[in-house]
């Protein structure tokens, strides 16, 4: 069955003449429906910062990028508007291919990065057409986690994860998430484990630790307290290692987070006596850059002029130095600061370049472990 519509004279007419003003803004060397800003000095007055948030409203990136974005826009230069727009589909791909593939390189289009949409650029994905490595960022903002484990499954130390005679139950959502870090520092460490994927949330698989289903768990910051915190006090589970954060030198340190937990480094030193090393060991520390000390971002086209760029990383450093925005925003920010400060584009740079070797390894430990087949 087809359908057809039938146009009106006055329909008609509309178009051409619509069709005309596009035709003569092509010979122009403009388009009907925008033309690049003028913002190559900084100034964005007049101008809209539109925001690419390639995930559905009401998640925690949405929530982050709508706060951050509301809050920058007054800074810059101009007093620009600020208008989100969510896009969501394909794990975060679908909005980021779409501002990879529109957005002007005028500052004035902004995407939102965060590990759902980083994770696939990792793995080198046939369907991402957009590369962090050829953006710029605007400002970026970490988070933290850390692991614990089930004391009736065995687990009193990191000792009891390896060399055990019955592997621990690990509940994820999808090992090519968020959880793929988790599942590199198993690696990394030797962990006895299978992993049962599937869950909808971090917070069904704490549930089922509770019930005993599963042994092992990770928890973000922000969720930490609320999550673990209780089945600390009953004594249920032990805290194990924290994922720890990358310095400026791109060292893993302790996580302020989680002052008291070892990092995977130290916990590896601890079991082994040595430092780690290895393919395992690089693939740690790049995923730990993009999925957590540099997890969420602005990020705007690589070509745009650095008068703009730079007038959109000025406002973010004002604004990640004023009291008042933190003390609002320590929620929504986790307990880890914006970072806009005249160096963040090079140390944002070293950590979003994924080495071949890195890739190769990630993908051969999914699909021979894991038995999960990409590229």
């Amino acid at each position: 069955m087809s359908i057809t519509f039938a146009r009106s004279r006055q329909s008609t007419t509309v178009m051409c003449v619509f069709t005309a003003l596009a035709v003569a803004a092509a010979f122009l060397g403009g388009s009907p429906f925008s033309s690049a800003a003028d913002t190559a000095d900084g100034d964005f007055s007049k101008e809209t910062l539109e925001v690419m948030i390639p995930l559905a409203e009401g998640g925690g990136t949405d929530t982050w990028a709508r706060f951050v974005g509301q809050e920058l826009a007054p800074r810059v230069t101009g007093g620009p508007g600020f208008s989100p727009v969510n896009e969501p589909g394909g794990e975060g791909i679908t909005g980021s291919n779409q501002f990879a593939r529109r957005a002007p390189a005028d500052g004035t289009h902004l995407l939102v990065s965060t590990a759902t949409s980083v994770v696939p650029w990792v793995l080198g994905r046939s369907e991402v057409n957009y590369d962090f490595a050829q953006m710029t960022p605007v400002v970026v903002n970490g988070t933290g986690g850390a692991i614990y484990a089930r004391k009736a499954a065995g687990v009193e130390g990191l000792r009891d994860l390896v060399d055990r005679d019955t592997p621990l139950t690990f509940g994820g959502i999808s090992a090519t998430g968020l959880d793929l870090t988790t599942l590199v520092a198993f690696d990394v460490l030797g962990v006895d484990q299978r992993s049962i994927f599937g869950f909808e949330g971090r917070g069904p698989v704490n549930l089922a630790v509770q019930r005993g289903e599963v042994d092992l768990d990770y928890q973000t910051t922000s969720a930490w307290e609320p999550s673990v915190g209780p089945l600390l006090q009953n004594g249920s589970v032990v805290p194990l290692v924290s994922f720890g954060q990358l310095d400026e030198d791109g060292e893993v340190v302790r996580d302020t987070n989680f002052p008291d937990l070892p990092t995977v480094a130290e916990a590896y030193e601890e079991l082994y006596g040595e430092a780690p090393s290895g393919p395992a060991w690089e693939a740690y520390t790049a995923l730990l850059g993009v999925t957590y000390t540099y997890q969420k971002g602005l990020w705007v086209p690589g070509e745009t002029s650095e008068g703009a760029s730079e007038s959109l990383r000025k406002a973010a450093d004002d604004l990640s130095g004023d009291k008042a925005f933190n003390d609002k925003a320590a929620e929504v920010l986790g307990g880890y600061p914006l970072v806009a400060d005249d160096g963040v584009k090079e140390r944002v740079a070293e950590v979003y370049v994924v080495d071949d070797s890195v890739r190769e390894y990630v993908l051969s430990l999914l699909r021979d472990t894991y038995d999960i087949h990409l590229g």
